[in-house]
């Protein structure tokens, strides 16, 4: 059997399918979390420890699917509660 080098390899456009992403990729779905807006507050630890990673690291709005308006409420809500020191 033939060895193949790097030069068998699709490069550039031609390694990507017809939307741009690889075709070897598979879509996610998407953690939806149900809640209302107005629990959104600094005080309710419980709920904002769902947004944030092991790392701490808040989730983005891609994986949250909380409107543009909320996410930056949740945001600021998770930064509030670590400057209380109620979050790490």
């Amino acid at each position: 059997m033939p060895r193949k080098t790097h030069a068998d390899k699709p490069t550039g456009r031609n390694a990507r399918g017809k939307n741009g992403t690889s075709e070897t990729r598979t879509p996610r779905p998407k953690p939806k979390i149900d809640f209302t807006f107005d629990a959104l507050d600094f005080k309710n630890v419980n709920l904002l420890k769902q947004f944030v990673t092991d790392q701490g690291r808040i989730l983005p709005r891609k994986y949250t699917g909380l409107p543009s308006h909320y996410q930056r409420q949740l945001n600021r809500s998770i930064k509030r509660a670590r400057q209380m020191l109620l979050m790490k």
